[in-house]
């Protein structure tokens, strides 16, 4: 049954996702609001089946065998109580957060996430516009689960869960829920994570639970008088599929082989925060 649940998952709430989309784009239409465009929308569809395909392959060939691995190393052993699924949410959801904190403040692993955040526009597609090369790495963060005495395949299906609800904060429609506002990821909340305004960079990490960023402090709230801008400060001018996922890896490694420095202090490029500069 453990095999299956996943599918299970996905056979239940892909219809649940692409009725709210279809339902998403029926609504901006009948107010005039261009929500959703042709090429953008593929993209995302694109650049997820990209990602999933990749995912399943190193699914059989890394990711089970590893984190099978660390389970066998497992420090206890757990049993399957309603604590154990709420320990693993909490920690999943902590794993995802120091993942998405690195993927935003190393370049290389920003080069990877960066294609997530190439869409200028945020409709619910927007979460199928997927890292495609993260499943090659994700799997380090997992890892301490494992280790915990967490089943490999719970923390999958757990990780596949919340996705799900990452996938259903990616819209403009919902503008506030309330006092959820104060424990979960809204889609106010994510509306500033894919900003571009210097004011809202690299804020609301969180898949599901907020409470991370406002203890990392990494929270900023949606402001009213500082409308969001979508998609990177420096606008990506060739929009091919190929471009969106490599000209963060191209840029950097230009600047990796013009720099003057010596080879050590080239490496912040590659280390360092997107943007980094040095001086030369």
């Amino acid at each position: 049954m453990e095999l299956f649940r996943e599918q299970l998952l996905l056979l239940v709430s892909v219809p649940v996702i692409l009725g709210a989309i279809l339902l998403e784009i029926i609504v901006t239409h009948f107010h005039g609001i261009r929500a959703y465009t042709r090429r953008e929308t593929l993209t995302n569809f694109y650049m997820a089946a990209l990602n999933g395909s990749l995912d399943l392959v190193l699914r059989a060939v890394l990711v089970l065998p590893v984190m099978l691995w660390a389970w066998n190393h497992r420090g206890m052993d757990l049993d399957k109580g309603w604590f154990y699924w709420i320990a693993l949410f909490i920690l999943q959801d902590l794993a995802y957060y120091v993942l998405h904190y690195v993927d935003h403040h190393c370049r290389l692993f920003w080069a990877v996430h960066v294609t997530h955040h190439s869409s200028e526009e945020f409709n619910l597609t927007t979460g199928f516009r997927s890292s495609v090369f993260q499943p090659v790495y994700r799997t380090i963060y997992f890892l301490p689960i494992a280790w915990l005495g967490f089943e490999p395949l719970d923390i999958l299906f757990m990780y596949a869960a919340t996705q799900i609800y990452g996938s259903l904060i990616h819209t403009e429609r919902i503008q506030s829920m309330g006092w959820l506002e104060h424990v979960l990821v809204t889609p106010s909340h994510h509306r500033v994570h894919h900003a571009s305004n210097g004011r809202y960079l690299d804020k609301n990490m969180g898949m599901c639970l907020i409470v991370w960023d406002k203890l990392f402090g990494t929270f900023q709230a949606e402001l009213p008088d500082e409308p969001v801008r979508y998609g990177l400060t420096k606008r990506i001018e060739d929009r091919g599929l190929l471009n969106i996922v490599l000209h963060e890896w191209k840029d950097m490694l230009r600047d990796v082989r013009q720099s003057a420095l010596p080879w050590r202090k080239r490496l912040g490029y590659i280390f360092r925060g997107p943007g980094w500069k040095a001086e030369e």
